[in-house]
């Protein structure tokens, strides 16, 4: 992890739309970092840089569901907060059920979007303090029965609920309340923190 203070990234085609987000945050002291296409985001910016992403949800090429989704098939755990039109509601629910942070809907008060980013970046610091607690995620993995940690060692490699329940000879939905029970026992605000805890259990 590189050592610089938590960073502000706003992915966003519109360029008015940057360079307001990008002046109410340096007025506020944020550190800020702007960025054109969720490619160009991608290219330059370390997944693991200390922050919070302020993504548009509706962007050619790559949409930031797109983004959100990539970041998470990586187990990059940045919080987004979504930028949304009024027709995108129901995309913005669909993000937060993937772990984004909040929606914040156009046309947005300032203060409005700085309290959500204040959230997402107090998120990135519990989450990242969470991490560095290897021996507390051991603890909470040895807790797991032995069906739940049969669960957590699938979806951590990335198998789905379906799978999963081919791969135990279980239905679905019994997957699905193990998985729900793995999540609140182990503590993971998303999938993508879930497979970064068992990542940092495992390394020595």
């Amino acid at each position: 992890m590189k050592d610089k203070a938590p960073t502000v990234f706003v992915v966003d085609d519109d360029d008015a739309v940057r360079t307001s987000i990008r002046l109410l945050l340096r007025s506020v002291g944020l550190p800020v970092e702007t960025f054109s296409s969720a490619q160009e985001f991608l290219d330059n910016v370390d997944g693991d840089r200390l922050g919070c992403l302020v993504l548009d949800i509706r962007m050619p090429n790559m949409s930031g569901l797109e983004l959100q989704q990539r970041l998470n098939e990586l187990h990059h755990i940045i919080p987004i907060v979504f930028i949304t039109g009024h027709g995108d509601i129901p995309m913005a629910v669909e993000a937060m059920q993937h772990g984004a942070v909040d929606f914040i809907q156009k046309p947005f008060r300032d203060q409005d979007l700085i309290d959500r980013i204040n959230q997402g970046l107090e998120k990135d610091r519990i989450n990242r303090d969470d991490l560095k607690q290897r021996d507390g995620i051991r603890e909470r993995i040895g807790d797991l029965t032995p069906r739940e940690r049969e669960v957590l060692d699938l979806v951590a490699q990335g198998k789905a609920n379906k799978v999963i329940a081919g791969d135990l000879n279980v239905s679905q939905r019994t997957v699905e309340i193990h998985r729900a029970r793995v999540m609140e026992k182990m503590g993971a605000s998303s999938l993508a923190h879930l497979v970064r805890m068992v990542i940092e259990a495992n390394r020595a």
